[in-house]
């Protein structure tokens, strides 16, 4: 396969991802965390640089497109990790101790949280959440922008 067809695959590949993203939140009514946000945004500019390694044909792009990817896949494994319970996230979007708060405080700390956290798994499928299922296929899209760099040919 050449270069520039992986490239569009891997695209394609980002594409695929935010459109199920979006689906799953305008279709499906799954409003998503600061975290599920978190990883959106290297697809949009794998997307970008794919465009624009399509125009520019320099090898390195390619490689600036699996950092895209991988960063996505970074931030779907903290977020995994977040949602197991491995180690806490930010405390924006994840839920906290009650501990020995007064009423007050606890009425305003329920009052300022936000309506999706990050800690509770809104989807899963096969026991992999959907921040799981992004690491998964942000990091197969990571290896085809590689295959895509160490192609010869545009």
């Amino acid at each position: 396969m050449t270069r520039g067809r992986l490239i569009l695959l891997a695209m394609a590949g980002s594409a695929a991802l935010l459109l199920g993203a979006l689906g799953f939140q305008h279709l499906g009514g799954l409003a998503p965390c600061k975290l599920c946000i978190w990883q959106r945004w290297p697809h949009v500019a794998a997307i970008i640089v794919g465009l624009v390694a399509l125009i520019v044909p320099a090898r390195l792009l390619c490689l600036l497109g699996a950092t895209c990817t991988s960063l996505s896949a970074a931030f779907g494994l903290y977020h995994t990790g977040v949602e197991r319970g491995w180690w806490e996230g930010p405390t924006t979007c994840t839920s906290g101790p009650v501990g020995s708060l007064s009423g007050e405080d606890l009425m305003a700390q329920i009052m300022s949280a936000p309506l999706t956290q990050c800690d509770v798994v809104a989807w899963q499928m096969l026991g992999l959440s959907m921040a799981s299922w992004n690491a998964v296929l942000s990091l197969a899209l990571a290896a085809i922008w590689i295959a895509a760099f160490r192609r010869d040919q545009a």
